[in-house]
């Protein structure tokens, strides 16, 4: 089923509308989820991986943010039986399906970025 709604012949937000932007504010609460998310957009990483890409995160911020993700079904953590242990975090196809939108708003940033600073 096709859940994309046209909001151009629209005049007033539908009830579907905000669901679905507070389905995803829900999800994305937080300052640190889309780096994390982010930070995934390119592969399978490890824990340390992701505290040296995301400056100023904090190891207890970026272990509570990894589990709301996981509890959301967007990161799915692994644990391979290696000397040490080896624990990686990768998206589910729930999270793979974000990154067109990660894309658009790294595209809106870039465009911003330039308009602001030719003002």
């Amino acid at each position: 089923m096709d859940m994309k709604l046209d909001l151009n012949d629209i005049k007033e937000c539908p009830n579907s509308f905000m669901m679905a932007v507070n389905d995803t504010m829900n999800v994305l609460n937080g300052k640190w989820k889309l780096a994390i998310m982010a930070s995934l957009i390119f592969g399978k990483k490890r824990f340390k991986d992701m505290e040296r890409e995301i400056p100023k995160i904090t190891p207890r911020m970026l272990s509570k943010e990894l589990r709301d993700l996981e509890m959301n079904g967007i990161v799915k953590r692994s644990v391979h039986d290696t000397i040490p242990v080896t624990i990686e975090y990768e998206f589910t196809p729930s999270g793979k399906s974000f990154k067109s939108v990660l894309d658009a708003m790294v595209e809106w940033g870039l465009e911003h970025r330039q308009a602001t600073l030719r003002k």
